[in-house]
């Protein structure tokens, strides 16, 4: 399996693209529950490409955009270009690179699955201030809603090289308490994107385990894609529906 730091690097335009953002909600949620306010200062673990950290960015907070992979970081500081609050480090979830007590809040959005979580835990501790929150969040593509999600879903399987060893839906309750070490929160989010077929095609190519443009099977997914969304479009567009969980707690 491709190291996880590296994996992304041929897939950063689509991911920065294609990849569906975050409900409005997900901030009510760190202001009600989490003590967030405009002078909170967020770690974010993981921070790909910058989507999750313009939620915090658009509230005047600072965000540390902590990503080891040296493309999706400097993709990141081109994304959030505008917002004077966003510092990008190259550090990892166990080695942030940053101080002790310097953190309100941290988060890991789509990221939490490729931690070492023992020695991520202790990092996170380590950071943050007293009586500061954790919290992991990810999109969970809805499987079974309708014909194309059914449909879909049976087409990565197909074509994917390591799909099943990296869904989020492997990390379960006892997983989280573990981390956590204590109760947590949960809530769900409803959230979705709209596609044409470019797009779908690019949110495809922006996961690491789908086959890239110089795979010998990229000709055979692309037109299987194709007919996919022929067959259930309206008007040319696709809906992709997802759950995005939030699971957070006071560390």
């Amino acid at each position: 399996m491709t190291s996880s730091v590296e994996r992304f690097s041929d897939r950063v335009a689509n991911y920065v693209k294609y990849r569906p953002s975050y409900p409005a909600g997900v901030l009510e949620l760190f202001h009600d529950e989490m003590r967030l306010t405009p002078d909170s200062v967020i770690a974010d673990v993981g921070s790909g490409t910058g989507i999750f950290a313009r939620l915090f960015l658009e509230n005047g907070n600072i965000v540390y955009g902590i990503e080891p992979n040296e493309p999706m970081r400097a993709a990141s500081e081109e994304f959030l270009a505008a917002y004077p609050g966003f510092q990008p480090i190259d550090g990892t979830a166990e080695n942030t690179g940053l101080e002790s007590g310097v953190a309100d809040v941290v988060t890991a959005a789509q990221a939490f699955h490729w931690f070492e979580r023992g020695p991520a835990r202790r990092e996170f501790l380590r950071i943050l201030k007293p009586g500061g929150y954790v919290a992991l969040v990810w999109n969970e593509r809805k499987l079974e809603s309708n014909a194309f999600l059914i449909e879909y879903e049976q087409f990565l399987k197909k074509f994917a090289l390591d799909y099943e060893a990296v869904r989020h839906e492997h990390i379960d309750r006892g997983t989280l308490k573990s981390f956590f070490q204590k109760d947590f929160g949960t809530r769900i989010f409803s959230n979705s994107q709209v596609l044409d077929f470019d797009g779908l095609l690019g949110r495809v190519l922006s996961s690491s385990y789908m086959p890239n443009e110089s795979s010998a099977d990229f000709t055979e997914m692309k037109n299987e894609l194709h007919l996919l969304v022929a067959k259930h479009s309206e008007s040319g567009k696709i809906e992709l529906l997802y759950d995005t969980a939030v699971h957070y707690s006071q560390f």
